[in-house]
């Protein structure tokens, strides 16, 4: 039997707030943009931009990111002393 490789991938899904603007994409992609920098480091598998209605049947725009989280690589041993530039 072959070795599996299992992982699981993480997702959320983010919006611009009810109102005038929740159909502005450029203020969206930025929102988006500012998330992804908090989560630090990962390595994106998917990101699906969709259009969905408000219960007026406006425009609602949202982005869906599938990720993995990067693993931190551990740093080289060295001899105790710190690291030396």
């Amino acid at each position: 039997m072959a070795d599996r490789l299992e992982f699981t991938t993480r997702h959320f899904s983010l919006n611009n707030p009810r109102g005038e603007e929740q159909g502005d994409v450029p203020m969206l992609l930025r929102r988006l943009a500012s998330t992804l920098e908090e989560l630090g480091r990962i390595e994106i598998r998917d990101l699906v931009l969709h259009t969905d209605s408000d219960d007026d049947g406006d425009p609602w725009p949202f982005v869906t990111v599938y990720y993995d989280q990067v693993q931190q690589e551990e740093p080289p041993a060295g001899n105790g002393y710190g690291s030396h530039l």
